[in-house]
């Protein structure tokens, strides 16, 4: 894992003269140290005419020898790479590659994709299993291409700023080029109390930052840019039985599972206690001593209180997987000080405010597990693919249009300044994002309707909620320097999974019995019947009389951002009654303790990037 960086400019020479040269190269080590989070093992830059390459890596296979830029010439062909991610096909690509006369001189990845690239062009990317945002310059086409993964699990930012192409793995290695400045305009805006803490694909918020599409590649030569899709879910008819489907579900997965634990360094795993975290580490655990993290925090023993979203704390079911699994296990804890305090420094890991202490609370676990290993492998993803949400099943969230894990934006309206939320016209925005998205979705010529509309919550889960959460799962870990894994994401699960029918999905009315019958030898059996249990969220009320305080202090202070925007009355309403303003507002952990959390990381996200309104 690591982070990349660079500019491309066919109008400029960016090595005319010693000090162009010398300029050059002090600003590329300006936007990877930017980003040096992601790994600051080795770091390294490439300068020709036209193109500067940077990249900060965090070493985790063939450590000596993987160094970035990595430049190659075969037969006359020159080309240089920069890349983030790890390839899980490595050595079946070099085998072939070997074949057809290739001389490899490290272990590492990096040199597999480039020589592939060599070979075969844009058409490697085809051949990848993994996860990955790379970009390579070929000299002898004159072009730079830029690449990011099929699900989008690697981030790759770009904005394109007087003829010159400048990219990052992060939004703030962007600006850290003087070309790019941070600037945002009423479209931000709706995107962050629109779809927030989701975003539209491809829209970095900030005005003219894009970010490049999942399953996308970008040419930019002298003709200019364009961006091509090289892959998307399709819409199949599913003609295995049902043990049929069970099988390969199991070797898809088991398959993914066992590329992921390659690794020069320790693989650990995350381990809640519930059925994907559980089978991850089942099968990871079976030729290794691993160590396992589960997070809590500190308080819920007293102050859980049981929901239909939430019935109950991972811990009991943690222990009981220990029982039949052996692993070195840690118990990860955080407080309300640890957690208030992340959540700024999560605005600064995605530079953008997000899932507040959802995604807060993960960048500080993530620290902890940071210093015991490099590599984890997590179950994140599963719940998208199998259809482990309620928004599955449950009728009233299946009926009417909209995101389903966001149906309205009533909550968000109500406390904003009336004229404001007039010229966001908020309802209108989601609607039309939505719109959009079903547009895309794959099905099949006679389907009926019931199937159709599971198919459009499977391919927005996909292409959105899992987004998200792949963007925070990222954004986390590698704050930290740690490379998270996502064996459910596999683009060949994704696939396979999205056309099997609901009826097997969902079994005799079990969520996600596909998965639970897949590998019902692995799971404990109090485990395989365990119902569904997202992510952990405090329950402590001082962590919420922190967020009051905050935003007293802020509704205080004139200078403070939101003033510009949000209703003040409403807001000191909402901080005294919060169940005026109804339920979970995203996903199933948003509730209100984490609007009053949004809006104090929109007011920080304001203040230090200093983002000029156009």
């Amino acid at each position: 894992m690591c982070g990349i960086v660079g500019f491309c400019n066919y109008k400029d020479n960016y090595i005319m003269d010693e000090a162009k040269y010398r300029k050059h190269i002090e600003l590329l080590k300006k936007m990877h140290l930017s980003i040096s989070h992601r790994g600051d093992d080795q770091c390294g830059e490439y300068l020709n005419c036209n193109v500067g390459l940077g990249h900060t890596r965090l070493s985790i296979r063939d450590v000596k020898n993987g160094m970035q830029p990595m430049k190659e010439t075969v037969n006359g062909k020159t080309c240089a790479i920069v890349y983030n991610g790890e390839i899980y096909n490595t050595k079946e690509l070099r085998t072939e590659l070997e074949k057809k006369g290739h001389i490899f001189e490290t272990n590492c990845d990096t040199e597999v994709i480039l020589k592939a690239y060599i070979e075969y062009g844009i058409d490697c990317i085809n051949m990848l299993n993994g996860i990955f945002a790379f970009a390579v310059y070929d000299e002898s086409q004159k072009r730079l291409v830029l690449v990011r993964d099929r699900v989008g699990v690697k981030p790759l930012f770009y904005t394109i700023k007087e003829n010159e192409l400048i990219f990052a793995s992060e939004i703030k290695g962007l600006f850290s080029n003087p070309k790019v400045e941070a600037k945002i305009n009423m479209d931000s805006f709706r995107e962050i109390f629109g779809v927030g803490p989701a975003r539209t694909p491809g829209n970095g918020v900030f005005c003219e930052i894009n970010e490049m599409k999942p399953g996308h590649y970008a040419i930019f030569n002298q003709d200019g840019f364009k961006e091509c899709k090289y892959w998307d879910i399709e819409a199949k008819e599913h003609t295995d039985s049902y043990e049929d489907t069970v099988y390969n579900v199991r070797f898809l997965l088991e398959d993914s599972i066992n590329r992921q634990m390659i690794s020069d360094v320790g693989v650990c795993t995350f381990l809640s206690g519930g059925i994907d975290s559980t089978i991850v580490t089942a099968i990871a655990a079976k030729n290794n001593v691993l160590n396992t993290f589960s997070f809590d925090f500190t308080g819920n023993d007293k102050y859980f209180v049981s929901n239909s979203f939430q019935p109950e704390r991972d811990a009991e079911y943690v222990n009981y997987a220990l029982k039949h699994i052996k692993t070195n296990h840690n118990y990860l804890f955080c407080d309300d000080k640890q957690l208030y305090e992340s959540l700024f420094k999560s605005v600064e890991a995605k530079d953008l405010p997000g899932m507040a202490d959802v995604d807060a609370s993960l960048l500080y676990f993530c620290s902890q597990v940071r210093k015991e290993n490099v590599v984890a492998l997590t179950g994140e993803c599963a719940d998208e693919i199998f259809g482990g949400y309620p928004w599955f099943y449950r009728e009233d969230l299946l009926k009417g249009e909209g995101f389903p894990w966001s149906k309205n934006t009533q909550t968000r309206e109500l406390l904003l300044q009336k004229d404001f939320a007039r010229e966001l016209k908020l309802s209108e925005y989601a609607a039309y994002r939505y719109e959009e998205s079903i547009k895309q979705v794959p099905v099949l010529y006679g389907e009926n309707s019931e199937e159709k509309k599971r198919r459009e919550i499977g391919y927005l889960n996909i292409r959105w909620f899992m987004q998200t959460l792949l963007d925070r799962m990222d954004r986390a870990s590698m704050y930290n320097g740690l490379e998270a894994r996502v064996p459910f994401a596999d683009h060949r699960i994704i696939e396979y999974v999205y056309n099997v029918p609901w009826s097997m999905k969902r079994r005799n009315n079990v969520e996600k019995s596909l998965l639970r019958d897949a590998f019902k030898d692995v799971l404990p059996e109090k485990l395989l019947n365990r119902k569904k249990s997202p992510y952990p969220k405090t329950y402590s009320p001082f962590y919420e009389e922190l967020l009051k305080k905050k935003i007293l202090q802020i509704l205080d202070d004139n200078n403070s951002p939101i003033h510009a925007f949000i209703d003040k009355r409403k807001l000191l309403e909402y901080i005294k009654e919060p169940t005026l303003y109804g339920k979970p507002w995203f996903g199933q952990l948003m509730a209100a303790p984490q609007l009053l959390a949004y809006l104090i990381q929109i007011d920080y996200w304001i203040s230090i990037y200093k983002p000029t309104m156009i």
